[in-house]
């Protein structure tokens, strides 16, 4: 029950947050009139009123949506100074109808301290204040008392502190701003200069994903104009992670970001499913660049290896060792589909060099290539030695050609594992770096034909005939000129392959970065690799780096379980340390198959009485399916069942692990994955299994 003290407390800062939120009202309104203004201008009549009106429309459509956006928890702060002053911090600036300042956003200089001052270095601060709210009520106060010595007599302290409050909260299926509990060395990271990579490191529940998105908004707000214009694409590992973390930058006033699974960076094409480990390891490897670029140099499948065709009394032969090298000729020109259109000339000159008949040479070369473009063998043939490269297409025929392509690369039982497991239909996420990088090799035919090229504009039927089958097929739909951002944050980097490396590189040539990892949850079996292939995406641009220390998400019983299993995967894991304690350890039992499904339910009802958030059952790829059924019927509205990947970046109040022993057995990274799913839980964390193997290990 409040002490008449903080009641008052609330009721001061109720009254000041409604003040605030009459002005955030008043500046809806007026954007609202705005936009209206602005469509009216389109009637005006002249190109002039068009442009004004478009202009107009944009930003005050931009800024309504801002306002909309930081409305939930709009006040979330106030630091009282030593010199008397009392400043609001919020998720964006407000001011009053005097331009006076109601409310600092966030990211700005003067709300800095809220993050930086500590009771060792105060920095004229003497108290700061979080203020938890509900919409637009404030529900609670946590006081920070920085500077004792200066504080006023009747300056009145409440609550835990902020920090300590929010790691007992429940959770849910959205990652929440943390903005209002951001710790000094958080800051730092987020502050860091928007020049070359920042790259943030430290192990489970250290804030590491919520830093890096604060720090998107961040460099929004410090650079707007070039941000926003070259964009800022954010990439997670999962479609349930980027669902998970999508409410964040919204709450804190950005709306002008991409956020995409790493299946979904390439514009036109989704994949939402792994590849088995053996498989991934081949795909992702960096010898698949060799392997895809003499795909992209070879000839199409069923390609013709001669042509023979007659003008006048001439014969005309090219075999194969003349496709050959006309083939090399184009290529040298640029890739496939950027010579598309100077392949039918390029043939046709070779074939004009073979014209000796006198008759034939009196024409002349323009009733040559009139004659040779009425031919339809000859336009049969051009069609289909070189036609238009669809990269998806290309990509199909990958498994039927491995023999001819990687044997010196890759060996007999990779490619074996490869054409095994190949999915006929919709790539998998380890499909799109392949894909991309295809788009990238075959290149995009011009859009205007080269007319100094000699390239006839009769021999385009096969171009209406590409246009008319490309409704049928899947492709990837954005130009390679669209791929390249201003800034790429990328989290969870440890478990990017180097096609995936090389697939976010081309995004981020001119790119400041964000890197967010830890090595010892790394998926990718091979790190060395991986870490060629991310120096090489970010060239040679300055590195700032900062380590999180502090495991705000885990109990300290529960993460030095954790920590074990991090000491056998990988030599001196960065652990962070764990600030919490709930008194209860992890729950360990050993069943027979029999007994597996009464005791999950068992346990399960333990995990649910024990917490108010979510409780996740994470599971062997391999049993998903059938997991699935024996759980139809428990709590939908708080389980979630998940493989041991899907858990990447998440975090539950309680967690079953199912079966432990077949995590570590299910790839060559099998003990980092697990050790990724027993640090996912915040309250309570219970394993079972028929095996208990890996906890002997431990």
């Amino acid at each position: 029950m409040p002490s008449p003290e903080e009641r008052a407390e609330l009721a001061a800062e109720q009254a000041y947050v409604d003040t605030v939120y009459e002005r955030l009202d008043a500046s809806a309104d007026t954007a609202r009139a705005l936009v209206t203004e602005g469509m009216a201008r389109g009637h005006i009549g002249h190109e002039g009123g068009l442009v004004e009106r478009d202009a107009m429309v944009y930003q005050a459509s931009r800024r309504l949506s801002a306002l909309n956006a930081a409305h939930e928890g709009l006040v979330f702060g106030r630091l009282d100074l030593r010199d008397g002053e009392k400043r609001y911090i919020g998720r964006i600036g407000v001011r009053d109808e005097d331009r006076e300042v109601l409310l600092v956003d966030w990211r700005a200089p003067a709300a800095s301290l809220f993050y930086r001052a500590t009771a060792q270095e105060p920095s004229g601060v003497v108290r700061r204040r979080v203020l938890r709210s509900r919409a637009d009520r404030v529900v609670g106060i946590e006081d920070d008392l920085l500077d004792a010595e200066h504080a006023p007599d009747d300056m009145v302290v409440v609550g835990e502190g902020a920090l300590l409050a929010s790691l007992s909260r429940a959770r849910d299926d959205a990652m929440h701003s943390v903005v209002a509990t951001i710790q000094k060395e958080q800051d730092e990271a987020i502050r860091a200069p928007s020049r070359g990579a920042t790259i943030i490191s430290g192990g489970p529940g250290t804030g590491k994903t919520v830093v890096a998105l604060h720090r998107a908004a961040y460099l929004l707000y410090t650079d707007r104009r070039r941000f926003e214009r070259g964009g800022v694409l954010v990439v997670g590992p999962s479609s349930v992670f980027m669902n998970y973390i999508e409410r964040v930058l919204p709450s804190l006033g950005e709306t002008a970001v991409t956020l995409r699974a790493i299946g979904e960076v390439v514009d036109g094409i989704r994949a939402e499913e792994h590849d088995v480990p053996e498989a991934a390891a081949v795909k992702g490897s960096a010898r698949m660049a060799t392997v895809l670029r003499r795909l992209s140099r070879s000839p199409v499948a069923d390609a013709p290896r001669e042509f023979t065709g007659f003008y006048r009394d001439a014969r005309l032969h090219l075999d194969s060792s003349a496709l050959q090298r006309l083939r090399r000729r184009l290529l040298q020109q640029g890739p496939h589909n950027r010579v598309f259109r100077q392949a039918p000339a390029v043939v046709l000159r070779e074939l004009w060099s073979q014209v000796t008949v006198e008759r034939a040479l009196e024409k002349g070369e323009d009733a040559f290539i009139e004659a040779m473009l009425g031919d339809a063998r000859f336009v049969d043939f051009v069609e289909s030695w070189w036609p238009q490269v669809d990269a998806v297409e290309l990509w199909r025929s990958l498994p039927d050609r491995l023999g001819e392509l990687a044997g010196d690369l890759l060996t007999s039982q990779e490619i074996a594992t490869v054409r095994a497991t190949w999915s006929t239909g919709a790539p998998r996420i380890e499909d799109i770096p392949l894909i991309d990088e295809l788009r990238h090799l075959v290149g995009e035919v011009p859009p205007e034909i080269d007319l100094g090229a000699g390239a006839p504009r009769q021999l385009m039927s096969f171009e209406r005939r590409e246009r008319e089958e490309a409704e049928e097929r899947l492709r990837a739909t954005s130009s390679i000129e669209d791929d390249s951002f201003a800034h790429i944050l990328v989290d969870e980097a440890q478990d990017l392959s180097p096609m995936q490396w090389r697939m976010l590189g081309r995004r981020g040539r001119l790119a400041s970065w964000t890197i967010v990892g830890d090595d010892a949850q790394a998926s990718w079996p091979l790190p060395q690799e991986a870490s060629a292939a991310r120096a090489e995406a970010l060239g040679d641009k300055p590195v700032h780096r900062f380590r999180l220390s502090t495991n705000y998400r885990n109990s300290a019983e529960i993460y030095a379980l954790g920590a074990r299993v991090a000491r056998r995967t990988i030599e001196r894991p960065d652990l962070a340390e764990a600030v919490r304690r709930t008194g209860v350890e992890p729950r360990h039992e050993q069943v027979t198959a029999a007994q597996l499904t009464e005791r999950a339910h068992a346990l399960l009802d333990w995990l649910l009485a024990e917490t108010a958030g979510t409780v996740a059952v994470v599971v062997p790829h391999a049993a998903l399916g059938q997991w699935r059924g024996i759980l139809v019927d428990v709590a939908a509205d708080r389980i979630r069942l998940l493989t041991g990947l899907e858990t990447k970046g998440l975090e539950f109040d309680g967690v079953l692990v199912v079966e432990p022993d077949a995590f570590v057995a299910e790839s060559p990274a099998g003990w980092r994955t697990l050790y990724v799913v027993l640090t996912r839980a915040t309250q309570r964390l219970a394993t079972l299994g028929t095996t208990d193997r890996w906890l002997q290990e431990v």
